[in-house]
């Protein structure tokens, strides 16, 4: 039974792909916008709405939601809002470690299994017009940067799994995957 991925991320396709995970894409609706303070019930609340809103549209396939925000100073950075937000979010980051939280959700019916990944990015200390222009480039990632870009020059160092920093910890993807095979 083929996987589907409850979203149009490309990094998380790569991911997948890369991991020679079969799967299809059916991107959720849920809206992304939620009153959780705590980062792993935030993270896990999402993935688990996004897996179920699509696992009804596909009655007994397993279906993979995810979500992933970055935390810096105890603020919870999802996607910036618009440019303003994103220099923010950058300035705020600026020399400062940051957690980044990926909650999966791996919904088979109305079974719903979950994991957390959690990873430490350190960010370099830059400049007010280095973090201007850096700031719009990447509007559609948590925290407004991305480490994927192998130039971007916030990054200084990860401490823990990279593909949780891109949006899909394999390693809890699997998890999951073997769960739901032992129990289901």
């Amino acid at each position: 039974m083929k996987l589907i991925l409850a979203s149009a991320s490309p990094r998380r396709r790569a991911i997948l792909r890369a991991a020679g995970v079969s799967f299809t894409v059916d991107p959720s609706g849920v809206d992304e916008n939620i009153a959780e303070k705590n980062p792993r019930r935030h993270v896990v609340k999402l993935a688990r709405l996004k897996a179920l809103d699509v696992a009804r549209r596909h009655p007994g396939h397993p279906v993979l939601g995810a979500d992933t925000i970055v935390v810096c100073a105890g603020e919870i950075l999802g996607k910036p809002k618009d440019l303003k937000d994103a220099v923010r979010m950058i300035t705020l980051q600026s020399g400062r470690s940051q957690r980044v939280y990926t909650g999966t959700a791996l919904a088979i019916g109305r079974r719903v299994y979950t994991d957390v990944a959690v990873t430490r990015v350190y960010a370099r200390r830059l400049d007010a017009e280095s973090l201007r222009r850096l700031a719009g480039k990447h509007m559609d990632k948590a925290g407004a940067y991305a480490v994927q870009d192998r130039h971007d020059p916030l990054v200084e160092r990860i401490v823990g799994d990279r593909d949780n920093v891109t949006g899909l910890p394999m390693r809890s993807v699997r998890r999951l995957l073997a769960r739901a095979r032992r129990e289901g």
